[in-house]
């Protein structure tokens, strides 16, 4: 965290003072910026791409399960708790399903409005189709 902080700030800062203000050796920062990205690493960011597809895929309804789920059936091989590690780290999150709110209370005691026009709803026939 430290090196990469450096690294994102070393166009508005000297490397040494961002060292030194971070508690660092410059020569640590240089060699970890030489050094080769960890097979872990290249697996979790390809693997975060593949979460992002099927991710995007859901239209972005897809929680960690069902994206694990979706990885497995493609052959990819992860525990859950890597899943949910990299969708965090990416500010991926599945939409929550909303409640059913009930609108309409059928069994109330209140009187039915009258009705005025005296209009007749009910139907002889079938009404024919238009051709």
């Amino acid at each position: 965290m430290r090196y990469s902080f450096i690294r994102d700030h070393r166009q508005q800062f000297r490397i040494a003072a961002l060292c030194r203000v971070l508690k660092v050796s410059p020569s640590g920062y240089f060699a970890w910026l030489r050094r080769p990205e960890s097979p872990r690493a290249q697996q979790n960011r390809l693997l975060a791409a593949q979460i992002q597809a099927v991710h995007a895929r859901s239209r972005r309804t897809y929680g960690r399960r069902r994206i694990h789920v979706q990885l497995q059936r493609q052959g990819v091989s992860c525990s859950p708790n890597r899943v949910t590690r990299l969708m965090h780290q990416e500010g991926l999150c599945g939409l929550r399903r909303r409640s059913l709110k009930a609108t309409t209370n059928s069994r109330h005691s209140f009187p039915v409005a009258p009705n005025l026009l005296a209009r007749d709803f009910t139907a002889t026939a079938p009404r024919p189709r238009a051709v």
